[in-house]
């Protein structure tokens, strides 16, 4: 990608969405194209093609999704479905209609089955059946690498799909009804050291084992796939038989127990954990193989323990500027 070339990022404001716009405007690249939701649903195809046909971006990244946890999942498995296959389902055809040189769309290590052998190979996808928890929602991304791979075939299209293992770090969501677990462990011990209690109550038995990668490491990983050299970047397009798909990861795994602990330490929380063993625990083992992003030569820069730090510290700042929001309103309402 030229410095200058005209770039669209959709779901700039999400987690990966904003990363990436950091790591472009770091990397020097110029020419950046967002839009905030109110401004262009993805869901409408119409607006989509609107948008599009208009400004004519030469690269797209796709991080826009409807996004949550278990709870958010299991309750709202109709809306995870239908608008990630909407977003996708638009976006990466009307790509393919305006004349889109690469688009890099995101997805989750969720697509992989349930009882995957680990660690999780490219090849595994549709080898098996998927965690139920979260089956709509990973069905509809699934769709999304099947799009990039079949336009690649039919079009000729240079479509990838990028399936980030469990994403933490700054514009991260901390709601606990709809956040993923790290989030909702920073938060929780948070408010029980602010409040003084004993215990944090942890959802599950505390060990099935989870993969963590730095949102800004996530972003750069993208950057650098769509930066790739014509040949290698074609080569990550699949065949008749390897889907267009990559994963992205850090290798290494540890049980959410030690999660929990890790994150304890971080927050100065000096309670006890309990483990809530009626709450589910999703996919037992969630550990990507990385081997053929490696090989291209990437690797990621932030440790787990340098990354809670830099999230706990992002948490912080982000309350703060809750809090002090809070009080000029109520100023301004005397």
């Amino acid at each position: 990608m030229d410095k200058s070339s005209k770039i669209y990022v959709a779901g700039h404001r999400g987690l990966v969405g904003s990363a990436i716009v950091r790591a472009l405007q770091s990397q020097g690249y110029t020419n950046l194209l967002t839009r905030k939701h109110a401004e262009l649903d993805l869901t409408d195809q119409a607006a989509t093609r609107a948008f599009l046909e208009r400004e004519r971006p030469e690269y797209v990244f796709d991080a826009a999704a409807k996004v949550g946890g278990i709870i958010a999942n299991d309750t709202y498995p109709a809306e995870f479905i239908h608008q990630n296959m909407l977003i996708a389902g638009n976006l990466i055809h009307e790509s393919w209609r305006t004349g889109v040189r690469r688009l890099l769309f995101l997805g989750s290590s969720c697509i992989y089955p349930r009882d995957c052998p680990q660690p999780i190979k490219e090849e595994y996808l549709l080898t098996g059946p998927l965690e139920p928890t979260n089956r709509a929602y990973a069905i509809a991304k699934i769709a999304g690498v099947e799009m990039c791979w079949t336009y690649n075939r039919q079009y000729g299209t240079k479509y990838i799909a990028a399936m980030p293992t469990n994403l933490y770090g700054k514009g991260d969501n901390y709601d606990l009804k709809t956040s993923h677990v790290l989030p909702a462990l920073i938060r929780k011990f948070h408010e029980a050291k602010e409040a003084g209690r004993p215990e944090v109550e942890i959802w599950g038995t505390g060990k099935p084992l989870r993969e963590f990668l730095f949102s800004d490491d996530a972003a750069d990983a993208c950057v650098f796939l769509m930066n790739l050299p014509e040949h290698r970047f074609i080569a990550i397009c699949g065949d008749s038989k390897q889907p267009a798909l990559i994963n992205i990861g850090c290798g290494e795994d540890q049980s959410i127990k030690t999660l929990a602990e890790m994150v304890s330490d971080v927050v100065g929380f000096k309670g006890r954990l309990r483990f809530d063993t009626s709450k589910p625990d999703g996919t037992p083992k969630k550990q990507l193989d990385v081997s053929r992003l490696s090989a291209l030569g990437w690797k990621p820069k932030v440790s787990l323990s340098e990354g809670l730090k830099l999230a706990y510290q992002q948490f912080l700042e982000k309350q703060g500027h809750r809090h002090s929001s809070a009080r000029s309103g109520q100023r301004g309402e005397g």
